[in-house]
Parts: structure tokens; sequence; C-alpha cells
């Protein structure tokens, strides 16, 4: 096609256009006059816009002009009567749109299906990144609620294990300490910081005795001294002339052989029931009327250094080289279980002492520390140590009051402490060995302390030493429950009457002192006094070392622990027991 087609098309296209519009016009204003007409004819606007809504509303304006005619056979703007014959129709051409260049050829058609088809992959790229960055974005909210969730739980079951253990601790312990026990750093004692390097658990916090608890010490202090004033000695007791007669009556190996000996014992005299501490490592409870192990106690890993029953319930205290103190409890099928691990100390743990309620006991150890339990809940309110010096406890002994606290040392010094205040109140020195063991009379007045270089008996009126006896290896002293015989364990055992003494004659009164020892013995009842020895039991086991001894209810027996792991028993035979017994009724 060249430029003068080109030109001649364009031209007739525009000639086309301007007769349609021109013939529409026409047609427009014929009509227009006509419908003015038929207004004026028929009187009225309404038949004129009646006309003229008809027709532009009509879909097809010429059907509707020939039913007009058809109708009325008339102009309906003139009123001349018209037949369809007098019509002229206007014929005009169709207009179309000139497509665009690029599409009047087939590379033009495929560069603009390209186009598209790239704007179309382009989009679908983007909605995919799109999609790709929601699901990471979900993926890492969800991941992130998830640890949340957990985090939660963790947290909400630590808390309810934090409130479980908070409400037993207050139904268990008693109040917060009282003025009272803040003064504890009267004198040159007082209670071990909390942040102190002590053990394990050494930064455990100390709640200190309280107010409530010293009342309770108080009370029953006034109640056991009044008393003791009242109290006399029982008629059941066993006489001089019984204790003269005392032999073995039986021998129990109780403790393994590859680690024999007998470290420690104690005797629960309304069941009649011994409990040994042997260097195995292990405690025994013995029945002694029928001769039975009732129960093996394990679970420390070094030696039981000391043993003992918490009055006359179910429950038993050990302590152990292995630097813990143990509570045991009977189950209801008679056998024993710990039921409180306590690691309150850093070195080795010698001695525990039971306070008269049965409530509270004390633990002293080689760490220069004493530690104040509460018995129910095994924790540790006060724990006291002396900035004064240092010394380590090797032995510990409640007075039969209980407001004073007897301690014996590894530097030879003995040391009583006001329990309500921890306050050390007095010092004992002379011994020049180690403390082994400390026993307070059962009236109060005296003590008794055993040492590597033997025995001192002290006033604790005058507080002051009345009585020295010079027998190596003393490792063990103790005053029966009524207060008339004294015990000292040794290779022999001597028993020892006091009151008064004419030559080598002794003469029982009413205030009786027994004394175990390695050699005989001279034992007083009071300060001025002579005692002297009632009897002497050899030392059977073969090792020449008695590590414990303990009287039996009423003093009928006398049990003595030894290095050969045997439990020996020394008592009447059992013609000279009937006997005794007839003559006392």
């Amino acid at each position: 096609m060249n430029c003068a087609s080109k030109t001649s098309l364009s031209h007739s296209s525009r000639f086309a256009n301007l007769g349609f519009y021109a013939g529409s016009y026409l047609l427009v204003t014929v009509w227009f006059v006509s419908l003015h007409s038929f207004r004026r004819s028929s009187g009225g606007a309404r038949g004129f816009e009646e006309v003229w809504f008809a027709l532009r509303e009509a879909p097809n304006r010429d059907a509707h002009i020939l039913s007009w005619e058809l109708d009325f056979g008339k102009c309906p703007v003139t009123g001349e009567p018209h037949t369809i014959d007098d019509i002229v129709a206007v014929k005009t051409g169709k207009i179309v749109k000139p497509k665009p260049l690029h599409t009047a050829s087939i590379p033009g058609l495929l560069g603009m299906f390209q186009t598209e088809w790239d704007g179309l992959m382009l989009s679908n790229f983007s909605l995919e990144q799109q999609l790709h960055t929601a699901r990471q974005e979900l993926s890492h909210a969800l991941y992130q609620h998830d640890a949340a969730c957990r985090v939660i739980a963790r947290l909400k079951k630590e808390r309810d294990e934090a409130r479980q253990l908070l409400s037993e601790a207050e139904r268990q312990l008693p109040a917060a300490p009282a003025v009272a026990t803040e003064n504890a750093t009267l004198s040159n004692g007082k209670r071990a910081a909390d942040g102190d390097d002590q053990g394990p658990d050494a930064k455990k916090m100390r709640l200190g005795i309280s107010g409530e608890v010293i009342t309770e010490l108080t009370d029953c202090n006034a109640a056991l001294s009044q008393q003791r004033k009242k109290r006399q000695i029982p008629p059941t007791l066993a006489s001089v002339d019984a204790l003269e007669k005392f032999t073995q009556l039986s021998s129990h190996p109780l403790h393994k052989t590859s680690k024999p000996g007998i470290f420690s014992m104690d005797i629960l005299h309304s069941k009649d029931v011994i409990a040994t501490g042997g260097i195995d490592t292990t405690a025994v409870l013995f029945d002694r009327p029928s001769g039975q192990i009732l129960s093996t106690l394990t679970g420390h890993s070094k030696k039981v250094t000391s043993i003992k029953f918490v009055g006359d319930t179910d429950l038993v205290l050990t302590a152990s080289s292995d630097k813990t103190v143990r509570i045991w409890g009977s189950s209801e099928d008679g056998s024993y279980a710990c039921r409180h691990t306590l690691k309150d100390h850093s070195a080795e743990v010698r001695a525990v002492t039971v306070h008269a309620t049965n409530k509270y006991f004390v633990s002293a150890s080689l760490d220069s520390t004493w530690c104040f339990y509460d018995m129910s809940s095994g924790l540790c309110l006060a724990q006291v140590t002396d900035d004064s010096e240092k010394v380590d406890y090797t032995a510990a002994a409640f007075h039969p009051d209980g407001l004073i606290l007897g301690t014996g040392t590894a530097q030879s010094i003995v040391k009583i402490w006001d329990v309500k205040s921890q306050a050390n109140v007095a010092k004992f020195g002379g011994h020049t060995g180690e403390i082994t063991s400390v026993s307070f009379s059962e009236n109060g007045y005296f003590l008794a302390t055993s040492a590597l270089d033997g025995v001192r008996l002290w006033d604790l009126r005058k507080l002051k030493n009345f009585r020295t006896f010079e027998f190596p290896n003393a490792n063990s002293v103790e005053f029966d429950h009524s207060g008339s015989y004294l015990g000292i364990a040794a290779s022999d055992i001597s028993c020892a009457n006091s009151r008064t003494c004419a030559d080598d004659k002794m003469i029982h009164t009413n205030n009786n002192t027994c004394a175990f020892q390695r050699f005989r013995v001279f034992q007083t009842a009071s300060v001025k006094a002579e005692w002297n020895p009632v009897k002497t039991l050899p030392d059977l086991s073969g090792t020449g070392r008695a590590t414990c001894v303990k009287f039996g209810p009423d003093a009928k027996y006398v049990a003595v622990g030894s290095m050969d792991r045997n439990l020996r028993i020394f008592g009447l035979p059992s013609n000279d027991s009937t006997e005794d017994s007839a003559q006392d009724s």
C-alpha cells in the first residue's frame, strides 16, 4: 500500500463519519419538530412527553415509528396524515476503531504476547516470593509461640513447687527469729554467717532460734526442774551388791568382720532396744530380750560416729564421718528408712544429742560449728561458731533441763553454751587430750568429761573441777538414768559405789555412782566424799579398747561396745537375778 492509497482511505473514513453525524442530527431534529407539533395539536405537554419518553426508551426506534404510523396514520408533530411510504430511512455506515499498527503483523503480535507473558510471570514470581516470606514469618511465629508456651509451663510448675515448699515450711517452721536471738553474738559465741563456706548447703538460710522456740525450751526447763526436786531414786534400781556380781551374759557380733568395731551406742529403755553405730558405715538396732537384730540402717559412706534414740518415738539419729546427719524413721513393716539427710557441716560430724522436748537436736562437727535442728522438718535453725578461738567439736550433750549445752573439743577444752542466745557462758580447761565424751548427771549439778588423759568431774554450780582420775585412753563416760552410777569405757570396767567408805569397804547409800574404766577408779556422789570402785569387768574383746558403755533400764545390765564388732551384755546371772528380786520384794 502506497502513500496515495493511505490518504484516500483516510479521507473516505472522514467523510463517512461526517455523513453519519449529519444524518443522526437530521433525524433527531425532524422527530423533535414532529413531537413539538404533536404537543401543540394534542393540547398539552403530556402527549409530547409521552411520545418523547417512548421514543427515548424504545429499544428499536424504527419499529416504534412504524407502529405509530400504523396506529395513528398521522405525523406526531404536525398532525398531518401520513403513510408508511412517506417515511424516508436515513442509513449510515458503521465506524470500526482501527487496530494499533504493531498488531498488523505477526512479529508485532508475538512481541505483544511476549510482553503480556513476561508481565504475568513477573507478577506470579512476586506472589510466590510474598507467599514464601509469609510462610517463614508464620513458621517463626509458631516456633516462638511454642517456645513461650513451654517456658510458661515450666515457670508455672516451678512456681507451684515453690508455693508448695513455702506452705510446708510455714506449717513446719517456727516464726521468724525474735529479738533475743539477734543477740547471738553475746560473749564469745555467735551464729555462723549465712554466706560462710561451711559445706554443700552452707548458704542455706538460717532462721535462728525464734522466740516461740525459746519459750518452749524455757517451759520445758521449768517443768523438769520442778519434777527433779520431787524425784527419788526408784526402788527397782540395781543395788551395789547386784553390781558386784555382774558378769558377761552374752556377746553379739552385730557388724561386719571386714571393718570391725562399734564406735557408738544408745539404749531405748522403754523397749529395751540397743542401737550401735559401727566402723562398717552401718547402724544396727538390736532387741536385747530376744537377741534378734530388728533393722540395719545403711546409707552412710563412712563410720557412724554417734547414734541416738529420740525419746520413746520411732526416730533414730546418726552422725557420720561422711559429714552428714541422718534422721531415720520406722515404717509399718518395722523396717527403718532415712527421712532426712542433713549436709550442713563441712567436716566429720562427731556427736548428736537430743533435747528433752524431743523436738530439737544438736550436732557437733570438726568444722568448728554446732547446729541446732528442728526435728520434724530437718532444717538447721542455727549454726553456731566461736570467733574467739578455732576449736573442733568432738562431743556434745544437753543438760537434763535443756537450756545448757556442753561440748568437748579436740583442743582439750570443754565449752558450756546458753542455748537461748547461743552464747558461750563457761569454758573448762585442764584436759591434755581430745575430749571423747561428755555427760551430765541427772541432778544437774555435775558434768563428767572423758579424754585421752583421763576423766574429770566438774561442779556446775562453782564452775570448777573437783575430781580428776588420771586413767589414759578413756573413750566414753556416762551417768545412768538415775544419776546413781557413772560408767567409763576403757579396756577394763569398774563399778564404784559412793557416799562414804571405810578403808576399802564400800557402803551403799541413797546416791551411788558406778564407774566403768580401764583401771580401778574411785568415784564419789558429792564434791567432798570419796567414790570407790564397785566392780571391775575384764576386757574380753582382746583389742584392749572398749569404745562405749551404756546402762540398761534401772542399771539391770551394762552394754559395752568395743573394737571387735561385738556387743557385750554384763549383768546378773539368772539365779542371782532371781534371788536379788526376792530380796527387793
